[in-house]
């Protein structure tokens, strides 16, 4: 796949489109560049966890947790659902485990 080259002939309307995608972009990776965060992706890529099970798999306090998946959220990388008093978070689209997969085959193999 080629990327998208700029170019003197480009409309206006193209180079928006551009910055708009870059800004997207950019800030999709400020979301997954923590190390907590990109652990809880990874738990979350094996199906909806609930905050306690993230607790436990991740060694981290409920408070920790709990902050990560707040930015997670805001950013819609990740959708919570409610049971009773627990509260349980799965990946809110594909995004996230196509980069976890790129992540893992770069940095983890």
């Amino acid at each position: 796949m080629a990327l998208p080259q700029l170019t003197p002939d480009m409309s206006e309307t193209e180079l928006d489109a551009m910055a708009d995608n870059a800004t997207a972009a950019a800030n999709f990776l400020k979301a997954i560049s923590h190390e907590g965060r990109l652990m809880i992706l990874c738990n979350l890529v094996g199906g909806e966890k609930s905050v306690t099970e993230l607790e436990e798999l991740l060694s981290a306090r409920q408070a920790a947790v709990s902050q990560q998946l707040s930015r997670l959220r805001l950013e819609g990388l990740v959708i919570p659902r409610r049971d009773g008093k627990t509260i349980y978070y799965r990946l809110a689209d594909d995004r996230p485990r196509k980069v976890l997969e790129l992540v893992y085959d770069l940095f983890c193999k």
